[in-house]
């Protein structure tokens, strides 16, 4: 198939599962700056323009956002040490809500606790028989 494809003069595409350019993480970030309100409309005329994109993305994505992933609190939030007693709270609106009207909810209510540290190959920490502990 190689040979087929160098005489085609297509380049092979060594993307696969596991490797570090294909980074979940990366892509998830990447899909939310293409879909954050304030993407461009049109191409950057300077590089300083580009820049300055970027540093009010950042701010925006850090600050503003609620990241699904952490449960709808920002990743400012989260470092911060906010989103426990945030979330602890949404936990106890969300009873009351149940407790209040219960034939709302087929079963429990939202889950809103936080997942420990994530990462992206985990399997690799368990096959060096390195165990990380949840970060700060």
């Amino acid at each position: 198939m190689r040979a087929t494809m160098t005489q085609l003069r297509v380049e092979s595409s060594f993307s696969r599962p596991r490797v570090s350019n294909d980074n979940a993480y990366a892509e998830a970030l990447f899909r939310t700056a293409k879909y954050c309100p304030m993407w461009p409309e049109r191409p950057f005329d300077t590089l300083d323009e580009a820049r300055t994109w970027v540093h009010k993305f950042v701010a925006w994505y850090n600050d503003e956002h609620c990241h699904s992933g952490l449960k709808y609190v920002t990743p400012s939030q989260r470092h911060s040490g906010q989103a426990e007693e945030l979330l602890s709270k949404r936990r106890v609106v969300y009873e009351q809500a149940k407790a209040k009207n219960p034939t709302r909810w087929s079963g429990d209510t939202r889950n809103w606790q936080l997942a420990g540290s994530v990462y992206l190959n985990p399997e690799r920490t368990e096959e060096s028989g390195t165990r990380y502990t949840e970060a700060a």
